[in-house]
C-alpha cells in the first residue's frame, strides 16, 4: 500500500504522519523543540533543533513504513509561516536563531513604515498589515541588527525552505505560494516577489527562494534525509492553508478554525483576488497547476488570533493551575460560567480584527470568590469570542453568511466547540482525522503524484467525529460577548510607550 508522509513543523514541536488512501493516519511520531525568550516580546528557534526533531520524527515514521512493507509515495510539508531562517549556502549552518511569528520585536519598524505612509503598498500588494507578525520586518531585523550579510552566501525562507533545503541536502532553496504570501514581500496578485517591497525592507532578491504551486513536485531527498535518497518531495504549504485543504473546503464560501497555540479563520474565497478589507487577512489559500501548465491561485480571508492553546499552556507551564493540558476541559467544566471573568490572552499582542502590537494579557472581574476554575473557562471562553470577533468580520468583508464551520486543532474539544457554535450561532464540525494540518500536506503531495485523482476523491475521504449545534436563544452568549469586548479595550494599547 502507498502512504503519504507528511512533516507538520510548527510552533513548539514537529509531527510526522503517514496517511493512507483514505487519508487515514497509519503511523505518527512527535518531537518538541526547545522555545527561546531572549527578551520580553522576542520569540526565537534554534533551526537546528527543528531540524534535529524532522530527522528523529521521519526517522521513526520511516522505519515503520519500512517494517510494515509500505511505499513512500511522497512527501509533504507544512509550517509555521511567518517565522524566518537566514542560513549559509555552503555550510547550511544558520546564521541566526530563527524568529518566530510571534516575536514583537520590530513593532516600533512597522509604526515608522506606518506613519511614512506604506500602509496602502503593503496591503494592496501583499493583502497584510503592517505588523511584527509577518516575516518581512523580520527579514529586515536579521540584515541590519542581526549580523546577517547581503552576500550570495546567504539564503533565508519560511521554516518550509530550511527543511527543504535539508531535505534535499542543500539541491533547492524554494518555497511555495502560501508561505511566501505571509513575509510581506510576495505580490499576491501576480504570484512573484515584489521588487518595490524587497527594496523598501532592504531584503535583496538572491536570498530568496523560488516560489513554486503548493501541489508539484520540489524534488526527490538526498541520501543523507531521514528518508533516504529518491522520496518525493511534492506538497508545500502554510500551516492554516494546509488545514484549510485538509479540511475540504474547496468550495467558496466554506470555512475552518484551527485551535492550536493560535487560532486562524480561513474562508476560501475563490480565485478572483479580493480586495484588502480592515481587520483582515488576504491570502494565498493554494496554488495548484492550472489547466494551461501556469499556477493558478485560489484566496482565501483569513483572522489570525495569537494566543489560544497557548492561553492553556499559560495555566500550565506559568500559573501552575492544571499540570497537564488536558485538565482544563473538566476543570472549566466543573463550573457553569466564569461568574463575570474575562480572560484576554493578548501575550504579544492582538490580532484580528483588532492588529494591536500593543495589547497586553488581561483578566478583569475577579472577586473573592474567583476560583481557578473560573479561570480555565475564561481562557476557554476567549478562544470562542475570539474566533466570533473573526468570523463577523469575514462576514461583513465578503458579504456572505458562514452557515457552518470546520474545526480542528488540539484544542477543538467538544467544550470548547459547544462555546463556539453558541457563539457564532451555527453548527461547529470535527472530521474524524484532528490532524487536518497534516493531512493537508498530505493531500499536495499525493495529489501531485496521483495518489489522489482529484479534489472530489479528496472531499470523499472527509468523515464527521462530532458536530455540535448551538443552544436555544442568543442573549447570554450575546450578553458574555459584549462583556468580552469590554475586556478587549481595557487590554488594548497597554504597552505602548508613546
Amino acid at each position: 500500500m502507498a502512504v503519504v508522509i507528511a512533516v507538520d513543523a510548527g510552533t513548539t514541536g514537529v509531527r510526522a504522519i503517514a496517511f493512507d488512501q483514505r487519508g487515514l493516519s497509519v503511523v505518527s511520531a512527535y518531537r518538541e523543540f526547545p522555545q527561546h525568550f531572549p527578551r520580553p516580546g522576542w520569540v526565537e528557534h534554534d533551526a537546528e533543533q527543528i531540524w534535529d526533531a524532522v530527522v528523529e520524527v521521519l526517522s521513526e515514521v520511516g522505519a515503520a513504513m519500512t517494517d510494515r512493507g509500505e511505499v513512500v509515495a511522497a512527501l509533504g510539508i507544512t509550517d509555521q509561516r511567518e517565522t524566518v531562517v537566514a542560513w549559509d549556502r555552503s555550510t547550511s549552518r544558520p546564521l541566526h536563531r530563527a524568529i518566530v511569528w510571534q516575536d514583537r520585536r520590530t513593532a516600533a519598524r512597522c509604526d515608522e513604515l506606518r506613519d511614512a505612509g506604506h500602509l496602502p503598498l503593503v496591503r494592496a500588494t501583499t493583502g497584510l498589515v503592517l505588523d511584527p507578525y509577518f516575516s518581512g520586518t523580520k527579514l529586515e531585523w536579521l540584515f541590519t541588527e542581526g549580523g546577517v550579510p547581503h552576500g550570495p552566501e546567504v539564503a533565508v525562507g519560511t521554516v518550509d525552505s530550511w527543511l527543504l533545503w535539508k531535505l534535499t541536502g542543500g539541491a533547492v532553496h524554494a518555497t511555495d505560494a502560501t508561505n511566501a504570501s505571509r513575509t510581506m514581500l510576495f505580490d499576491i496578485r501576480t504570484g512573484a516577489w515584489s521588487a518595490e517591497l524587497c527594496d523598501l525592507l532592504g531584503v535583496p532578491a538572491h536570498v530568496l527562494p523560488e516560489v513554486r504551486p503548493s501541489s508539484g513536485r520540489f524534488a526527490t531527498t538526498s541520501a543523507s534525509s531521514p528518508l533516504g535518497a529518491g522520496v518525493r518531495v511534492s506538497g508545500v504549504a502554510g500551516d492554516q492553508q494546509a488545514s484549510l485543504f485538509g479540511q475540504a473546503c474547496f468550495a467558496p464560501g466554506t470555512a475552518k478554525n484551527t485551535y492550536g497555540t493560535g487560532s486562524f479563520v480561513l474562508v476560501n474565497v475563490g480565485t478572483a483576488c479580493p480586495e484588502p478589507v480592515d481587520g483582515l487577512l488576504t491570502t494565498v489559500a493554494w496554488s495548484l497547476p492550472g489547466a494551461d501548465g501556469r499556477p493558478e491561485l485560489t484566496y482565501a480571508y483569513e483572522g489570525a488570533i495569537f494566543a489560544t492553546g497557548a492561553a492553556v499552556q499559560w495555566l500550565r507551564d506559568g500559573l501552575g493551575v492544571i499540570e497537564r493540558a488536558d485538565e482544563v476541559g473538566p476543570l472549566a467544566e466543573s463550573v457553569p460560567d466564569t461568574d463575570g471573568v474575562v480572560v484576554v490572552p493578548a501575550f504579544t499582542g492582538l490580532g484580528s480584527p483588532w492588529w494591536d502590537p500593543y495589547a497586553r494579557g488581561t483578566i478583569v472581574g475577579i472577586t473573592r470568590g474567583t476560583t481557578s476554575a473560573h479561570l480555565a473557562r475564561a481562557v476557554l471562553e476567549a478562544m470562542a469570542f475570539q474566533t466570533r470577533d473573526v468570523v463577523e468580520s469575514i462576514e461583513r468583508a465578503a458579504g456572505l453568511r458562514v452557515t457552518a464551520l470546520r474545526a480542528d486543532g488540539g484544542a477543538a474539544t467538544d467544550l470548547v466547540l459547544q462555546l463556539q457554535a453558541d457563539q457564532l450561532g451555527v453548527p461547529v464540525s470535527r472530521p474524524v482525522v484532528a490532524d487536518t494540518t497534516a493531512l493537508g500536506a498530505a493531500y499536495l503531495a499525493g495529489l501531485a503524484e496521483g495518489v489522489w485523482g482529484s479534489l472530489d476523491d479528496i472531499s470523499e475521504n472527509w468523515a464527521l467525529d462530532a458536530e455540535l449545534r448551538p443552544g436555544p436563544g442568543r442573549a447570554g452568549a450575546d450578553a458574555a460577548h459584549a462583556r468580552w469586548r469590554r475586556g478587549v479595550e481595557r487590554a488594548r494599547r497597554w504597552a505602548d510607550e508613546s
